[in-house]
């Protein structure tokens, strides 16, 4: 199994917890989503991709690339975040985006990827036909073993568009009121029915591509 991440700090973890597992057949190598240049066509009878190529910046470099590396006879799988949806992601989205200065000009949210006619046409460009691409609801549970208010500092140091925004936010001096409001949306979202424990169900699209 090969994991493919454009973080090198991401990379150097995973393989380290891979050679402390004592999984030999896992391994970790960094790469771009929009272009796998190190990888071969047709190497992987499984590509998988779960909230993760949706941020890279060309989404049609994405998808060709997806086929590419996928044989004949294959499955491309992948988790995308839905735009606009109420539950947790795309409102920490929401909020996150309200303390950052705007984007490039040119810039694709990888929010679209969430987008059932854009997943289409995508994968249409890189000559995959609607009908072998296949679409589900899908729910992922966040767990974190503290209060929600603790699990937004872990989103503050760990995850992308948070760490933008707090860093937007603390030149703004507006750091407190950003974590205040993604506070009081992590403790509105918490069903685990105690304040010491946060579980929070976010809903995902899920896309199968048949190759």
């Amino acid at each position: 199994m090969l994991g493919v991440d454009i973080a090198s700090n991401l990379v150097r973890a995973g393989n380290l917890r891979a050679q402390r597992a004592g999984l030999a057949n896992c391994r970790f190598e960094e790469g771009d989503a929009c272009d796998l240049d190190a990888l071969d066509d047709a190497s992987f009878d499984l590509t998988i991709s779960i909230f993760g190529a949706m941020f890279a910046p060309r989404p049609f470099d994405v998808a060709r690339e997806l086929v590419r590396v996928t044989r004949t006879g294959g499955r491309i799988v992948m988790g995308n975040w839905i735009p606009n949806h109420p539950t947790l992601v795309a409102q920490v989205l929401k909020i996150s985006a309200a303390y950052t200065p705007p984007p490039p000009h040119g810039f694709v949210s990888p929010m679209t990827w969430g987008i059932e006619e854009n997943v289409l046409e995508r994968f249409a460009a890189a000559g995959i036909p609607a009908a072998s691409v296949a679409f589900s609801r899908e729910t992922f549970t966040f767990r974190y073993p503290g209060t929600p208010a603790a699990y937004v500092d872990e989103f503050r140091k760990y995850y992308g568009p948070t760490m933008n925004a707090f860093e937007a936010a603390r030149k703004n001096g507006k750091a407190t009121e950003l974590r205040d409001a993604l506070v009081d949306l992590f403790e509105r979202e918490n069903q685990s029915g105690y304040s010491e424990f946060t579980t929070i169900p976010a809903t995902y699209l899920r896309v199968t591509v048949s190759r």
